[in-house]
């Protein structure tokens, strides 16, 4: 797997995380590809085969681009041949309303936007293998759609906390860095992101634990426990498991043997 990103630019930073494109040689590998939950919403623009989602025990096809929400366990993709990918990775609590869309909980999420107009020159210079210029076409289109999106200081103000913390921080403690009461915090919160502050929390403090196994699958659990603030390992182990399906141990023997396939960070796309 090829992987390349750029962060945001300072404008984009309280929005948008970053930028990255991934190609995945599907011919080589298994054709079903895992993405595993983390704290962002990314939406998705797909290039060379087909795009699928595997919902029912059928595969339904996805247009480009797509946004792939919050996710509370793993869903899986599909391709043939080959599959490159530009991501652009965006805070839960920013993303609905720079792209002008209402908030939602869940996964995959279909939606049609002026955006897709940069697909047909996006699509040109990744056939092309230009692809820095194209991360910085996908860079300057969000960077005029940001000039028209109000900063909420509430909400900043909490991500930035959350961020910091990695989701370790507990709900009063968000509000408190945010100059907020705990219930106007959450229902600013769920307005913005569809989602409790706690569910993003848990979600940034679950890929904290996946990122330190993908990276050292001989972490001690029990010292990680603590680090992140879990109760205890059992804690840590039920919360990995309902994120991911899967136990810490499965999870860290099946990243050794990835990692010899795919290089680089984690990105959305990880070998099934």
């Amino acid at each position: 797997m090829q992987h390349q990103g750029i962060a945001a630019p300072a404008e984009l930073q309280d929005t948008i995380q970053g930028f990255w494109y991934a190609r995945l040689d599907i011919g080589q590998l298994p054709a079903g590809f895992e993405i595993v939950p983390d704290g962002f919403a990314e939406i998705i623009f797909h290039f060379g085969s087909s795009c699928r989602i595997a919902v029912s025990a059928s595969l339904q096809p996805l247009p480009s681009p797509f946004l792939m929400g919050l996710l509370n366990q793993p869903v899986h993709l599909h391709g043939e041949s080959h599959l490159e990918v530009i991501g652009i990775k965006c805070f839960p609590w920013t993303v609905f309303e720079l792209l002008g869309l209402p908030a939602a909980s869940g996964g995959v999420r279909v939606f049609t936007h002026p955006m897709a107009g940069l697909q047909p020159l996006l699509a040109e210079l990744v056939r092309a293998g230009r692809i820095a210029e194209a991360l910085a076409q996908v860079k300057q289109y969000f960077l005029d759609a940001r000039r028209g999106v109000a900063t909420d200081s509430t909400l900043a103000k909490a991500g930035g906390a959350m961020r910091a913390a990695g989701g370790t921080l507990p709900v009063s403690e968000v509000a408190a860095a945010a100059h907020a009461t705990v219930r106007t915090l959450e229902r600013k919160f769920k307005q913005a992101a569809g989602h409790t502050v706690k569910d993003v929390a848990s979600l940034m403090r679950f890929e904290q634990v996946r990122n330190r196994l993908w990276h050292d699958a001989k972490v001690n659990l029990a010292g990680l426990a603590h680090e992140l603030g879990y109760t205890d390992q059992s804690h840590l182990s039920r919360e990995f498991k309902r994120y991911s399906g899967t136990t810490p141990a499965a999870f860290a023997r099946k990243a050794e043997q990835r990692k010899q396939a795919v290089s680089g960070e984690i990105v959305a796309f990880v070998q099934s």
